[in-house]
């Protein structure tokens, strides 16, 4: 009887005649990895754990690449380093700044503070001379607009009305700031604003170190990132709109009060470069410490009051001195919580402007108004208008 094919891989069984024990016979290689393949795949195919499982841990433990060893960066002089500066509660945290800037970078400022100050004291004195014309080109067209209110029916409940009512209400100071609050509420809205903060920081805030050095000492004058700030600030710029309107007249006040925002951030710069102590600054005191200084010089003995004590009364002239010697008391003993050099500068500039300011500039102005009204005039000539 012939024996059955014998699979490929299986071992021959013993045969009684040879004891019982196979032939121990040394297999090829590679026999024995096809005896374990067979065997594997009979047992019920591949298990999927057990092959991650013996993967994974060849991938595990690759060893990675010895990378070169990178040199430590090397460390900023110690001359170029500066402690940072407390935080006020009145202005934001300043960005970091590197370096001591040089005393050349105040020249930009001062070219730009005189010539904006010129630019603004003759634009106030066009727009005073077209103002004047304009009334009295309107007078009988508002008399006429009186007259026809007179014999219309009033609307009673209108909104309009009611906020016509309220402006007229108003003195002249009080309507000729309002634009100026109105401005420092719209900037400080803006502060409130995270995608702003970059641009706020660069061209709100005042500091001789930073990128951008003229158009803050402008637009920082109409800044506040505190509120209680920008209120204290209105409140005293609306208790005093009226004084000093009557003193200097709507055009001429708003010539001066830009003008001191601008003179008293110059004299801010000077102070900080000066001392070395550069810190972001904004808001509105010194251009109301203008003011301020321009009333009470004009008007000494008027009595004035504290918003939280109105039981104390003082005279002008003594809380100018006493605001002065504060100041002056700050900036030598160098307190940072206010700006105490524009504060001062602003004061000092008031008390020049009224003393000898408004001569020197305002008086002078016909020269100006005259070339104004001669191009003016020939200008509509030339279009074929009536000349006036």
């Amino acid at each position: 009887m012939a024996a059955p094919p014998r699979r490929p891989g299986a071992v021959p069984r013993p045969r009684p005649q040879d004891g019982g024990r196979p032939p121990r016979k040394r297999s090829a290689r590679g026999e024995a990895p096809k005896m374990a393949w067979w065997c594997w795949a009979r047992a019920g195919g591949p298990r999927t754990h057990r092959l991650t499982v013996l993967l994974e841990p060849r991938r595990g433990f690759r060893r990675a690449r010895p990378r070169a060893e990178e040199p430590p960066a090397a460390e900023p002089p110690a001359t170029e380093a500066r402690p940072a500066p407390p935080r006020r509660s009145l202005c934001p945290p300043p960005p970091a700044r590197a370096g001591r800037p040089p005393a050349r970078r105040l020249v930009r400022p001062l070219l730009f503070a005189v010539g904006f100050t010129g630019t603004a004291f003759g634009a106030a004195a066009i727009w005073q001379y077209e103002a004047l014309k304009s009334r009295v080109q309107t007078y009988f067209e508002e008399a006429r607009a009186d007259w026809l209110d007179k014999i219309r029916p009033q609307k009673r409940g209108d909104f309009r009305k009611q906020v016509n009512s309220w402006w007229n209400n108003l003195t002249e100071g009080q309507r000729t700031v309002t634009g100026i609050i109105a401005a420092n509420v719209f900037v400080f809205c803006l502060w409130r604003l995270p995608g702003m903060r970059r641009i706020m920081f660069t061209y709100f805030t005042s500091d001789p170190s930073s990128r951008a050095l003229c158009s803050p000492m402008l637009l920082s004058t109409f800044s506040h990132f505190s509120l209680f700030h920008m209120a204290a600030n209105m409140y005293v710029l609306w208790s005093f709109s009226s004084s000093i309107v009557s003193l200097l007249g709507c055009e001429q006040f708003i010539a001066v009060y830009l003008s001191a925002g601008v003179v008293s951030t110059f004299v801010s710069y000077v102070a900080k470069m000066a001392t070395g102590k550069f810190e972001p600054s904004l808001g509105a005191s010194g251009a109301i410490m203008t003011v301020l200084a321009a009333v009470c010089t004009k008007m000494p003995e008027a009595k004035l009051a504290i918003i939280f004590l109105p039981m104390f009364t003082f005279t002008a002239g003594s809380a100018l001195k006493a605001i002065i010697a504060f100041d002056t008391a700050g900036l030598a003993l160098g307190w940072r919580f206010f700006d105490h050099a524009a504060h001062l500068g602003g004061a000092l500039f008031g008390m020049w402007y009224v003393t000898y300011g408004h001569e020197l500039i305002w008086k002078n102005r016909e020269p100006l108004v005259k070339a104004w009204h001669e191009m003016r005039t020939k200008n509509t000539g030339k279009g074929g208008g009536r000349s006036n």
